[in-house]
């Protein structure tokens, strides 16, 4: 299989994964007019699925490292199985509150706070499983991270109408989300050798597991889809019946941004080698910048924002800005 061989190409897959996790959402304003974000889902992890697939068909079955795909996949011991498809469901789960954050509060909002608070609790999770990288520069640009949360939590306080119930609603998800975001990697993390040149038995390539934590989170999905279609957080219940009348081009648009997401996945686990796990994760979380730069500039949901709301937002992108590049450097130091 394909395993990077140095650090740089690691950050390299690292910021991929962070325009992909930070982009994959705008496939969600792409939908057409009304398609709710409940059927918008059921196409997502299908792309997931769909790519993870086509990556350890190709990537991962090509190269002299580690082992092929298929062989990984058949001598995984039910620990490493289990941990992966645990990794997905609760991935799941996070995700599903991030979208319907993204639905009510906007992105700009949604990934600042939720993926931002997630990017801290991760990083703290995994540098407490597997400490690579100077834990003092580390832990530094996570707290410049946080302070961009709060800054952007605060711009938001001064929108227009953010004191109503669905605004906070869409905040409160956000927050949600990271809690609960912020846990599912080490799972993935735990079902794989540590050096994929090395495998070890019962232990999983990159590819295997980043394909059976796909598999957790479309199968996951068959009960907190169907749930949050039955009781979604905001709006009328909606029905199969309903996701079978969006048109081909509507699907696709979820399909696509599962496939964009995965894409990110996929690279970040295969940074993983190289970077460790809590810095790999740490530095495609970055994603909330890339993400906030879509909702502020591209989607505008801060136009009617206040005057003084624009110096807040220069901070807060100030503030990952700095963070992100702490984390970068953490490995080397």
């Amino acid at each position: 299989m394909f395993v990077l061989q140095n650090y740089t190409w690691a950050v390299v897959f690292c910021i991929i994964t962070m325009f992909c996790w930070g982009s994959w959402a705008n496939t969600q304003k792409l939908a057409k007019k009304g398609w709710r974000f409940e059927l918008f889902y059921w196409d997502y992890t299908i792309g997931v699925l769909i790519l993870t697939l086509l990556l350890g068909l190709t990537l991962g079955s090509n190269g002299t490292a580690g082992r092929a795909f298929l062989d990984d996949l058949g001598q995984a011991s039910h620990a490493s199985i289990y941990s992966a498809l645990i990794g997905g469901a609760i991935f799941n789960l996070a995700n599903i509150l991030l979208v319907a954050a993204i639905d009510i509060a906007g992105m700009s909002v949604a990934f600042p706070v939720g993926i931002g608070l997630a990017l801290v609790l991760g990083v703290l999770v995994n540098y407490r499983e597997h400490p690579v990288g100077n834990a003092s520069i580390l832990f530094g640009g996570v707290l410049l991270v946080v302070l961009a949360i709060v800054l952007d939590a605060v711009a938001y306080r001064k929108l227009p109408g953010a004191a109503a119930g669905v605004s906070t609603k869409g905040l409160i998800l956000s927050l949600a989300c990271g809690v609960t975001m912020g846990f599912f990697y080490r799972f993935v993390n735990a079902a794989m050798y540590p050096d994929f040149s090395q495998p070890l038995p019962g232990k999983l390539g990159p590819y295997a597991a980043v394909f059976i934590f796909a598999v957790g989170i479309f199968f996951s999905n068959l009960v907190l889809g169907t749930f949050i279609m039955k009781k979604p957080f905001v709006g009328a219940p909606v029905s199969f019946a309903d996701y079978f009348q969006g048109g081909l081009g509507t699907h696709f648009t979820g399909i696509l941004g599962g496939i964009i997401w995965g894409v990110g996945m996929s690279f970040n686990i295969i940074a993983i080698g190289r970077a460790g796990s809590a810095i790999s994760y740490g530095l495609g979380q970055g994603a909330t910048m890339v993400a906030a730069f879509w909702g502020v500039f591209v989607w505008k949901e801060f136009k009617s924002a206040p005057k003084g709301t624009n110096g807040l937002i220069a901070a807060m992108f100030g503030c990952f800005l700095v963070g992100l590049a702490l984390i970068i450097v953490a490995r080397t130091s």
